[in-house]
């Protein structure tokens, strides 16, 4: 692989996660972000756009939470409204509790069953299980003053914090705070007692920009994804400055690309933004033109220093995977894996688009140890497999560029 791309994939992964401060959706790092890439793409004989979305920055100072004067730790809830509150604390733990319950102008600790697993957001279109709309609407019917959740571990759903914040939800207005479940049992045992709760906690609106880099015949094109955003709190190197990267090698190895099919590089903004607005404006934006696209292709957690470069095919037509496997395969570093839906690959995948995604074969242990949080550095990045998998890439696009008579 080359020496010069591997050092510039360093580089990158320094400037996205270490030199800009936060890369979460609305925030003045993540337009950083996005400009850079822009700007890289541009320098590489893409046309780039980037259109603009209405979003929400979120700044938080703390939580202090007391029972007669007995402080609780507590963090406020990503997106969530601040507020003061003074009033007694309910507790109830499964769903039949919560229907039963009066808590109205009460603060409302939810702790065991009831707070087992993260709650999409209420508008959120890709997943949104019947059971957590119930619950959402059972909290917005009840009304209590403000919410504590008790939580543990939902790696699927909620990366490796600890604990998890059960409400991440711009359009939920019911104030929310969460902690450990261990402090949770300490605060249950308070039950109708009075509790003063004081989050400091701000909504900003703000903006948001998806950079689309394109060349070639958008009537029948490639297109590669990467999401740029990255969760508050984390450097988001695996989580996915690393595929950012691998797109903007990819568009240095693409400068002198003049073939028949179109190339479209993509770094979309939201797939860890609760309302998903990249996503969203790009179905959008593509409405009535899926079928234009050969082949999407995404990354996500690629990168990763130990184990491999996993690969997954979703409803390719068997001249496409007759091509991807004859370009990845004899990689010593690849190696084909199962199907995962958890990232931006589901936008082809659901809309009967072929696709290719990318990620790591220790996947399981990057969501449940590392992903949205502080430990997601770049020093667990290995530079040289960012490069390889861009070479890849760079070659397929060729491969599948002759395979449709674009000599």
């Amino acid at each position: 692989m080359s020496i010069h791309l591997t050092s510039k994939a360093a580089t990158l992964l320094q400037h996205l996660c270490v030199d800009i401060d936060s890369r979460r959706v609305g925030s003045a790092g993540n337009r950083q972000a996005t400009a850079l890439f822009a700007s890289a793409a541009a320098a590489c004989g893409f046309a780039v756009e980037q259109p603009v979305f209405d979003c929400m920055d979120w700044v938080e100072e703390g939580v202090d939470l007391t029972v007669d004067g007995a402080a609780f730790d507590a963090l406020a809830s990503p997106y969530s409204l601040g507020c003061r509150v003074h009033a007694p604390l309910a507790v109830v733990s499964t769903v039949e509790d919560l229907a039963q319950a009066e808590v109205a102008g009460q603060v409302l600790l939810l702790h065991g069953a009831l707070a087992q697993e993260q709650l999409m957001p209420k508008n959120f279109t890709f997943y949104n299980p019947e059971h957590h709309q119930r619950i959402v609407a059972l909290l917005e019917q009840k009304a209590p003053a403000a919410i504590i959740a008790a939580t543990g571990h939902n790696p699927e759903l909620a990366g490796a914090v600890y604990p998890f914040p059960l409400i991440e939800d711009g359009d939920f207005d019911i104030p929310s705070v969460y902690m450990t479940d261990v402090e949770g049992a300490r605060l249950a045992a308070c039950a109708g007692r009075e509790v003063s709760l004081h989050s400091r906690a701000w909504r900003i609106p703000s903006t948001g920009c998806n950079v689309m880099a394109r060349k070639g015949d958008p009537r029948r094109r490639v297109v590669f994804f990467a999401h740029i955003d990255a969760k508050a709190g984390t450097p988001g190197a695996i989580d996915n400055a690393s595929g950012v990267v691998i797109l903007l090698l990819l568009a240095e190895l693409l400068t002198d690309y003049a073939g028949k099919l179109g190339a479209e590089i993509v770094a979309l903004n939201g797939e860890d933004y609760y309302a998903a607005s990249g996503e969203m404006q790009w179905l959008s934006m593509n409405q009535g033109r899926m079928d234009q696209i050969v082949l999407g292709v995404n990354m996500d957690g690629v990168g990763y220093r130990l184990g491999k470069t996993a690969f997954s095919l979703y409803s390719c037509p068997a001249e496409i995977e007759q091509a991807i496997r004859a370009e990845l395969a004899p990689h010593a570093g690849m190696v084909e894996g199962g199907p995962w839906y958890q990232s931006d690959h589901s936008l082809f995948v659901y809309n009967g688009v072929p696709a290719l995604a990318f990620t790591s074969d220790h996947f399981v242990e990057l969501w449940t140890e590392i992903a949205h949080t502080a430990r997601d550095l770049p020093e667990i990045v290995d530079p040289g497999r960012l490069a390889a998998v861009a070479e890849a890439l760079h070659a397929l696009l060729l491969r599948l560029e002759r395979q449709a008579g674009g000599r």
